[in-house]
């Protein structure tokens, strides 16, 4: 029997990456992940990230890598993570989670991911547009 694909969104906006802190389950409440969900049947992974990513955080945003790499995220379910382009909203933490944090890549350490995130946000981490220095500092 094949895994449950779980798919995340690596949502990046002027070279910084979305976090989400889990309200629940539980077990995971309190922790950071990358924002998305399981694929419903005869969707395909990219579909499911653009309606997870509207459910969850109510922005439009676009696939646009597929990272390299499976995480196990419990029985019978992997994660694939895609980076994704936000095209317009503003994200809210509207489901399952209760806070959500803009990082740059050398504030990525700042947050308690959980762990079977933490393999995805690091190849992410090398593969996200980078501003170019000398911008306006916020």
């Amino acid at each position: 029997m094949n895994d449950r694909v779980v798919v995340a969104g690596a949502l990046y906006d002027r070279g910084r990456l979305l976090a989400a802190r889990r309200s629940a389950p539980p077990e995971f409440a309190g922790r950071w992940e990358l924002p998305g969900g399981k694929l419903e049947p005869g969707e395909s992974p990219e579909q499911a990230l653009v309606r997870e990513l509207r459910e969850e955080l109510g922005v439009e945003a676009e696939p646009v890598e597929r990272v390299p790499g499976e995480w196990p995220v419990g029985p019978g379910c992997v994660l694939q993570v895609w980076t994704a382009r936000l095209i317009s909203g503003q994200p809210r933490p509207l489901e399952d989670h209760d806070e959500l944090r803009w990082l740059a890549v050398d504030e990525l350490d700042a947050v308690d991911w959980l762990p079977q995130d933490l393999p995805a946000v690091r190849e992410v981490a090398r593969r996200l547009p980078r501003e170019s220095p000398g911008g306006a500092g916020g």
